[in-house]
């Protein structure tokens, strides 16, 4: 019997979310059986995303379930239709799922905000820079590795400019800037490049200077991907063992206000700008 393919994070929030309805209405995994004429253990997989389920069960159980939230119902019923092939899962098996599940995070996403203190972001990072970051790891990846993840992480920058482009707001430390990944001329052309990229509609970047001192969330990467309606964000932070994937209650809350605080503290765009052109002038 073929192994069955482990779930996305996107599979295992949409059953996560089942579950949290289900809880909500006070009722059992038998009553959602006899609902949907499924065995029990069909439903629990359902809820830990490892059984598909389709819009119409979405909606049976919703509405089972006693919840008014019509947009919340539409936006999990979206999240259960049969999913196409998508253009990250060329990279299935040869890459880390973690790596996929980032794609297809910010591929859904309504909007996104990031805050980053060491590395140019993802999405606005050149070749040259990504490589010369995947190129460090310890252990070391082989090359071949290495170029995957770059083709990968390339890819991932069409939802900036895609026929409907996500809205993105980049908050970076100023030592980003500065920390020379690639070498002097690769990181000059990172900057300039971050300079043309600000320039776009939907993109907006803001630098927090040294002279701010000591702020929320140091020392770590963190992406928040807001969903269709505010109870399906999800955050997503880096680690050195991988990406971590949260949307508690609570933590949406403290990144909520983690972001809040970026960018009451961050230069506005324009002042930005004008700092990486002239740490590119430098370089």
């Amino acid at each position: 019997m073929p192994t069955r393919p482990a779930p996305t994070e996107r599979q295992k929030r949409l059953g996560a979310e089942l579950r949290k309805m289900r809880l909500a209405a006070g009722r059992t995994t038998e009553y959602a059986a006899g609902l949907l004429g499924l065995d029990r253990t069909k439903v629990s997989n359902m809820e830990s995303g490892v059984r598909a389920t389709s819009p119409e069960r979405v909606r049976i159980l919703a509405s089972n379930y006693d919840c008014a939230d019509d947009a919340y119902i539409e936006a999990l019923a979206t999240m259960a239709d049969a999913r196409k092939r998508c253009w990250w899962d060329q990279f299935r098996g040869n890459l880390p799922q973690g790596l996929l599940d980032v794609a297809e995070l910010e591929w859904f996403a309504s909007r996104l905000r990031s805050y980053q203190t060491v590395h140019i972001p993802g999405l606005l990072q050149l070749s040259s820079y990504a490589r010369a970051i995947f190129a460090a790891a310890l252990p070391p990846l082989p090359k071949s590795e290495v170029e995957l993840r770059v083709m990968q992480r390339m890819q991932r920058q069409q939802v900036l400019d895609r026929d409907t482009p996500v809205d993105y707001v980049a908050y970076v430390h100023e030592w980003a800037l500065r920390m020379q990944f690639g070498g002097r001329r690769a990181m000059r052309e990172q900057l300039l490049h971050l300079c043309e990229m600000s320039e776009h509609d939907n993109i907006e970047l803001r630098v927090l200077p040294v002279e701010a001192g000591a702020f929320p969330g140091a020392g770590h990467a963190v992406l928040y991907a807001e969903g269709p309606v505010p109870q399906l964000d999800t955050v997503q932070l880096d680690s050195a063992h991988g990406g971590e994937f949260t949307h508690s209650d609570a933590q949406l809350g403290k990144y909520r206000a983690h972001m809040e605080w970026w960018h009451t503290h961050t230069m506005n765009p324009q002042d930005s700008r004008d700092l990486m052109h002239a740490i590119a002038q430098q370089l």
